[in-house]
């Protein structure tokens, strides 16, 4: 290629300049103890910051340990998490990356197994609890457990648990805070009119419910600094009659930008169980292009992007401003550097990899602990 590859052209968000537009999805690793992030945590993350990521965001981090999907969840709702977090913002720092942390709650799809355990719900003599919360008293599937209807001092200690989750993103060095209102759980269980039943000022119309978004946004920009990226992950789509869509997706980026936040990661589902979702290469990235457009607001597609073209096609067209990659991440933490192959762009590999990494001289080489004599 003669020109820069959109997918390597800077990206600035509020104050900060990403050197490309390939950003590292939130995934949930289930592998912490009491909240508190761990090695695993830091090699996770920090593989995909030495392949090449421009931003690295954490898994699902719970506001409330009420807030976590399953018992091995990571937190950040009390001080003491912070320094393992500030570490790996830091290693992500060393590598060019910049650290992005997604605060959540997990609403009625709390107390749940972890994937490979099975399903549903866990009980509290295997490590789970019983004060799981909800808009109101619908579960999720009968299997999962039954939600509290949050009052108004539940909803009030749920702001205030981002606000403060944020403050602790702040002290730990991130640089991104991405808020969950996604997937089915506590802030987009508000949104949809399938799981929001409530007849208060925080249920019914579509002011009510998004009222509870709307409030943790303007409780994290009073602790976030402007200068700063405040990024909301949402589903565009619950994929099922009478819920929520894209209209309303559109209309909500709106009141997002006007509150301060920069951009919408646009995913999509997992609100009910049972819906037919078409899943296919890009299935979502429709969703960004429309909230893009006519909301004005920058937007990150997510979902089944695999290919450098793929996701170079998706920017050169206007269709996003950034891809989040998931699970291809997991299968090639260097994605980055390999789509820069495939699009003949020119990226720097680590330098400990120069010798492995050489197109130009693709024979083998000796690595460095064998000139050592190890």
């Amino acid at each position: 290629m003669s020109s820069i590859p959109h997918l390597f052209t800077p990206l600035t968000l509020a104050g900060i300049t990403f050197p490309s537009r390939i950003f590292v999805s939130p995934m949930c690793q289930y592998s912490s103890v009491d909240g508190f992030a761990n090695d695993w945590h830091l090699v996770n993350l920090g593989s995909r910051a030495v392949g090449g990521a421009a931003l690295a965001i954490t898994e699902a981090a719970a506001v409330l340990p009420e807030g976590r999907i399953s018992p091995q969840d990571l937190g950040i709702w009390k001080d003491e998490h912070v320094p393992e977090l500030r570490r790996i913002a830091n290693f992500l720092h060393a590598q060019g990356t910049r650290a992005g942390v997604q605060l959540a709650h997990a609403g009625r799809k709390a107390s749940t197994s972890v994937p490979w355990l099975g399903d549903g719900l866990v009980s509290p003599a295997n490590g789970g609890w019983t004060n799981v919360f909800g808009p109101s008293a619908i579960p999720f599937a009968p299997h999962y457990p039954l939600p509290q209807a949050l009052d108004g001092d539940g909803i009030a200690r749920v702001t205030e648990a981002f606000r403060r989750a944020a403050t602790r993103a702040l002290n730990a060095g991130f640089d991104v805070v991405e808020v969950h209102a996604a997937h089915g759980y506590l802030l987009n269980e508000f949104l949809s009119p399938l799981s929001n039943r409530r007849g208060d000022g925080h249920g019914g119309s579509f002011d009510n419910r998004t009222r509870l978004l709307l409030e943790v946004v303007d409780a994290i920009r009073e602790v976030w600094p402007l200068e700063l990226p405040l990024l909301v992950r949402i589903s565009a789509s619950d994929w099922a009659e009478g819920g929520w869509d894209l209209p309303q997706s559109v209309e909500l980026a709106r009141l997002l930008k006007g509150r301060g936040v920069d951009m919408i990661d646009v995913s999509s589902g997992g609100l009910v169980p049972g819906v037919a979702i078409p899943v296919g290469p890009g299935y979502q990235t429709p969703f960004a292009a429309q909230i893009r457009r006519e909301a004005q607001i920058p937007a990150g597609a997510v979902g089944m992007i695999t290919d450098a073209e793929q996701a170079e096609q998706i920017l050169s067209t206007g269709q996003a401003d950034a891809v989040l990659l998931a699970r291809e991440f997991l299968r090639d933490p260097y994605w980055p550097l390999h789509a820069a192959q495939k699009l003949d762009y020119s990226a720097s590999w680590p330098k400990q990899y120069l010798r492995a990494a050489s197109r130009e001289n693709p024979a083998r080489q000796p690595i460095a602990a064998a000139e050592q004599g190890v």
